[in-house]
């Protein structure tokens, strides 16, 4: 009978990309993967450090998994392993405990015991340092969706006051082109026609082979795949030269997710971000007006140390006044080790709490009113899934999510649409083609008219 392998994954898009590759290789080892919450022999737990709930999300996930599986054995890597090793060896039921410089070796540590089975003392891999040498990820991610993430960066040199991140995965690295072509053309076999590129810090991808854009070309030559889409970039790290390509590129998609953090010079200065609000104000107006249709996201940091009301207001000011399409909203969490831990003057959470509620309110705004310019027009939609309410979703190559009725799978094709409604998370639309022959080969109120939010943070 097969092993049964759990894995679960916190955090960031990399994470997703690594475990990815994690079931793949455990497959390969005839395991069985089973849902979480379900009986299971392993469990992989892949960690996140970002905010101080990681230890408890980590302990709420052993101790579910223990009580329906007492004898699992338990395996925890990832950020909060790399830097919460001393709280993690002491935790009940973990037997395994790996920071990020082993963690892609995690299935040969079990298979090079005889069998799996609970340890009377937890298994601790982990070093201090990080290797800083270019790097190849063995294996092929194994996804149950359209959209597949390709990891070609590890690691970040900029050292944000606030971020413990050069602490959990050390400093950048680039993966080497050809091992990432490698993938890419394992994942569009296996049906994949979008690749999303992921890293901690992508825009400084660098190896022999050139940068980002050389990357991005070799790609788009691999045959049968439709898409790439750039993941979280910092705005410093994005020559002229991408923008240019990526106006005319037919796979290239049309979206940039920039972090803003803050929009307050002082704050962002604090935090020790690479640039000025006016610096960063000129380079969104430059995207929008060399990309037709081109889609903006952002981050926003909610409650740095020392925050003021008129500091938030500034930040929302920027947010809301920028052709910016969403914001993803986070609220500070002090991460020990970290310079911004220091300081003093901390915002209180309820303070926190309202102004990340009014700037997630402007977020929903912002993306309505971008969905809002392309009704009645068609668009190219890769369709991903059906959902409860029996309507079939997917993206455009510029990030606008679509909703229609359809009388037979949609999965993993790419369909003209026009669009016919906004709803608060998506827009509606209809099909204007006809259903091309291709097979899968992987396993709200509605808005008929929209006018701005006034809002205000006083």
């Amino acid at each position: 009978m097969k092993k049964k392998v759990t894995f679960y994954t916190a955090g960031c898009r990399l994470n997703q990309s690594e475990t990815a590759v994690l079931t793949d290789r455990f497959t390969n080892m005839g395991y069985e993967q089973v849902a979480y919450g379900e009986p299971t022999d392993v469990l992989v737990l892949n960690t996140c450090s970002v905010t101080e709930n990681a230890e408890a999300d980590c302990r709420r996930v052993i101790r579910r998994t223990l009580r329906h599986s007492p004898r699992a054995f338990v395996a925890v890597t990832g950020c909060y392993a790399q830097t919460g090793l001393n709280t993690l060896r002491h935790l009940p039921g973990v037997d395994l405990v790996l920071g990020n410089q082993y963690k892609m070796l995690l299935p040969d540590y079990l298979e090079e015991m005889p069998r799996v089975q609970k340890r009377a003392a937890t298994f601790v891999r982990h070093s201090g340092s990080i290797s800083r040498e270019d790097f190849v990820q063995d294996g092929v991610g194994e996804y149950a969706t359209t959209r597949a993430n390709l990891k070609i960066q590890d690691g970040c040199n900029f050292m944000c006051s606030f971020c413990l991140i050069p602490f959990a995965r050390g400093r950048e690295r680039s993966r080497l082109a050809g091992d990432a072509v490698r993938e890419a053309e394992r994942l569009v076999e296996r049906g994949h026609r979008e690749l999303v590129l992921t890293g901690v810090n992508i825009g400084r991808f660098a190896n022999g082979s050139g940068g980002l854009l050389d990357l991005i070309q070799r790609l788009e030559r691999i045959p049968g795949l439709a898409r790439i889409r750039i993941s979280s970039i910092e705005p410093t790290t994005i020559p002229d030269a991408l923008l240019e390509y990526m106006s005319t590129s037919r796979k290239l998609c049309r979206f940039f997710h920039v972090p803003l953090q803050s929009g307050h010079d002082g704050i962002l200065s604090a935090m020790n971000r690479r640039y000025t609000v006016s610096e960063y104000r000129a380079w969104v107006e430059d995207v929008v007006q060399k990309i037709p249709d081109v889609c903006v996201g952002t981050d926003v940091l909610v409650g740095f140390p020392g925050e003021t009301d008129s500091e938030f207001s500034a930040t929302y000011d920027v947010v809301r006044d920028l052709p910016l399409a969403y914001a993803h909203v986070f609220s500070y969490s002090a991460r020990p080790g970290t310079p911004a831990a220091r300081l003093g003057n901390p915002v209180p959470p309820p303070v926190i709490k309202t102004r990340s509620r009014l700037l997630s309110r402007l977020s929903v705004t912002k993306r309505a009113q971008f969905y809002q310019q392309f009704l009645d027009r068609d668009c190219l939609v890769l369709f991903e899934s059906m959902g409860k309410d029996g309507l079939w979703t997917g993206l455009t190559d510029n990030f606008v999510r679509v909703s229609v009725a359809g009388s037979g799978s949609l999965a993993n094709q790419v369909r003209q649409v026009r669009l016919t409604g906004v709803m608060e998370h998506a827009a509606l639309g209809k099909l204007t083609d006809e259903e091309p022959p291709r097979p899968r080969r992987f396993p709200i109120p509605v808005f008929q008219s929209f006018e701005k939010e006034a809002l205000s943070p006083a």
